[in-house]
């Protein structure tokens, strides 16, 4: 049985991307388990892809089952199939994947959402190629490989009892960690502009899109938390909105209301001191307490990454509201950025 399907090219050339494809690309060749680690939108079943399609097994079928999309109840049907009259409503028998999968690899998407009774049956599968279908004493030998993938820390849910130690070692030959996106640097404006060159195509633009320095800048910097997806969404979000094919903005933040007042009001400072030019500050009200005047560097430096911190947190990374939020310009803010980029 072949597949009707073209393996897509990964896109990068970072080292961290490069080695980690290296890796894959060993991994495929074993006919083993392996688990694919990544954050949201780094591209799990992309990996999952490569892994079938670079194995032995790569004519065979490739099963992927979304365990985060089916209910709990229903996932032990939806692997290992029913019989006739197994339940209500099942009025005729049906394969699970696990026999669609026959000979090819089962690619399980959010692995860790498994409730444990059906990890039991999928154990048994791993260890003794075996399984019954609901509502059935017959066994049903199966060769498949099981590809599994997840953003859950798997050794804290077995350390909680939410995951079978036993399947979590059959499961482990290779365990690959997707990189995420914000350590691909050199990645980011690559997988950018490619994005743009396929939106542009699809929007019938003429000319290929070009991004401005500030924009490329904010790309730059922004640590993506929604990885590759999000960046795809932003880039081809800005494409399809530009009046022309020079991109000058990206909006991070959809869901941003543009109606919403402000909640805090900017800071007013007294009109009478600000118009007294050789006005002296009066220290009289201050509180009093002693200082470590030797110390006021490194207090200054804490206190402006404190605000660093908090501002990007409450806008998400976007370094212009930051910027806006603490009443500073926005090459301001990049040039603190820049000072403290490697504690932020």
């Amino acid at each position: 049985m072949h597949n009707d399907y073209r393996m897509e090219k990964p896109l990068g050339e970072s080292d961290i991307f490069l080695k980690f494809q290296s890796r894959l690309s060993k991994a495929a060749r074993v006919n083993r388990s392996v688990l694919v680690v990544g954050e949201r939108g780094s591209g799990k079943e992309l990996a999952a892809q490569r892994l079938h399609y670079l194995s032995p097994r790569w004519e065979k079928a490739l099963v992927t089952v979304n365990c985060a999309a089916l209910p709990p109840s229903l996932i032990e049907t939806e692997l290992f199939g029913h019989e006739s009259g197994a339940f209500t409503g099942a009025q005729k028998a049906r394969k699970g994947r696990f026999e669609e999968a026959e000979g090819g690899t089962l690619f399980l998407d959010e692995i860790g959402l498994i409730p444990l009774e059906v990890q039991e049956k999928i154990l048994r599968v791993v260890e003794y190629g075996s399984f019954e279908r609901v509502g059935s004493s017959k066994s049903n030998i199966v060769d498949v490989r099981i590809i599994g993938a997840t953003n859950l820390d798997l050794i804290k849910l077995v350390q909680e009892g939410k995951f079978k130690e036993d399947l979590l070692d059959r499961l482990s030959f290779e365990v690959l960690f997707l990189p995420p996106l914000r350590t691909r640097e050199n990645d980011i404006l690559l997988l950018a502009n490619y994005f743009a060159s396929k939106m542009s195509l699809e929007c019938n633009i003429e000319n290929l899109p070009e991004f401005s320095e500030e924009v490329i800048d904010l790309m730059m910097n922004y640590s993506w938390p929604g990885n590759v997806r999000e960046l795809k969404n932003v880039i081809e979000r800005a494409v399809y909105r530009a009046e022309s094919s020079f991109i000058t903005e990206l909006d991070l933040d959809p869901f941003k209301n543009p109606f919403e007042e402000l909640s805090e009001k900017p800071l007013v400072i007294n009109q009478d001191i600000e118009n007294e030019e050789d006005s002296d500050i009066s220290t009289d009200n201050f509180p009093v307490k002693k200082l470590e005047l030797k110390n006021y560097l490194i207090n200054r430096q804490n206190i402006d990454l404190q605000y660093l911190k908090q501002a990007l947190i409450e806008t998400n990374n976007n370094q212009r509201e930051a910027a806006k939020i603490l009443g500073l310009s926005y090459d301001q803010l990049r040039g603190l950025y820049r000072k403290f980029k490697h504690l932020v």
